[in-house]
């Protein structure tokens, strides 16, 4: 038995000594240790035929020969892997192909495009906070107390009179014109909360872009100009639009901006309500009162803002026609 377990291990080490590859480590493994025909696994499968005394004198040798040998083949894996890593041949600046690991939100794709498009004209990206109290979300916008916009059927309030979820995000809007000095030139992406019924288009908890511009000299055809340029770049310049008078307490004058609905072409659907045309957002000059009540000299400085639904313009982009399916997993990428 001695003799038999130092030929094994001399056999060992001289094929071990020649390998170059893992593929020839692993072979080696299944020769020595598979459990029905490895050669050390057999030698120590005869180990329970043996007597006591026998068990005794062997047992520990062929254990430690079993040890040694594993612990020999590992250390080989270690020197064939570092090998390679320092191998000349291999160049490890080559970048490995990615793989794709999942998607974004289309809600975060189309907010990053858009930054990207305001950005290049020198807004900034600004943010303000989701429970608002109704100075900042209604009284500095031009809307007074009792004012219908105020109602709890449109507000969801926390305690009342003064603190609610913000109900757009105008009231960023007003925070910016209070905390800073113009020229102002900024836009907000964010959440809103509204007490409304669920539907295809409409949703309690929705997303909305707001953008404010603060300067001498503003006028409203620099509002058209910017509003039209940056439809082309997230629709294509195919995008069909129009400007209606609307009123809006925070502006004067207000206007409604519609695009031609993509589903139908202005044909009508249930996306558009049939009427051919979706309401992209509000805009217009900034009110004379709510620049006055921010802190801000409407002799001496003009302005523009907008705002529009996030929610909507990603249905656009997407081709998404329930705006439920958002928010409800509903979303599968092709």
């Amino acid at each position: 038995m001695l003799d038999q377990i130092n030929q094994l291990k001399q056999q060992f080490n001289t094929e071990l000594e020649q390998l170059k590859t893992h593929q020839e480590v692993d072979n080696l493994y299944l020769k020595y240790f598979s459990k029905s025909n490895g050669l050390t696994t057999i030698l120590l499968k005869h180990l329970a035929t043996m007597s006591s005394e026998e068990k005794r004198e062997f047992g520990p040798t062929l254990n430690n020969l079993q040890n040694e040998q594993k612990a020999a083949i590992e250390q080989k894996r270690t020197q064939l892997e570092g090998a390679k890593i320092y191998d000349n041949t291999i160049d490890l600046t080559n970048p490995v192909p990615t793989t794709n690991s999942g998607m974004l939100h289309p809600l975060t794709q189309v907010v990053r495009e858009m930054n990207e498009f305001f950005r290049y004209y020198g807004y900034s990206v600004y943010d303000g906070p989701d429970i608002e109290n109704a100075d900042y979300n209604f009284r500095r916008l031009n809307l007074p107390e009792g004012h219908p916009a105020t109602d709890l059927q449109d507000t969801l309030f926390i305690a009342e009179p003064d603190i609610l979820l913000r109900t757009h995000t105008s009231s960023v809007e007003a925070r910016a014109l209070t905390d800073l000095e113009p020229p102002i030139r900024l836009v907000v992406p964010g959440r809103s909360f509204r007490n409304e019924t669920p539907s295809a288009t409409n949703g309690a908890f929705f997303h909305q872009f707001q953008g404010v511009v603060v300067d001498k000299g503003i006028t409203i055809q620099n509002m058209f100009h910017t509003l039209d340029q940056f439809h082309r770049f997230l629709f294509g310049d195919d995008v069909v639009l129009r400007f209606r008078y609307k009123y809006y307490p925070e502006v004067s004058p207000g206007a409604g901006v519609d695009m031609q609905c993509k589903f139908c072409k202005g044909e009508g659907c249930s996306v558009c309500k049939y009427r051919g045309w979706i309401e992209m957002l509000g805009c217009g000059m900034i009110h004379y009162n709510t620049l006055k009540m921010c802190g801000i000299d409407p002799e001496i400085y003009t302005g523009f803002a907008f705002g529009m639904g996030l929610d909507r313009i990603v249905m656009q982009r997407f081709k998404i026609a329930d705006l439920r399916k958002l928010y409800g997993g509903g979303i599968v990428y092709v």
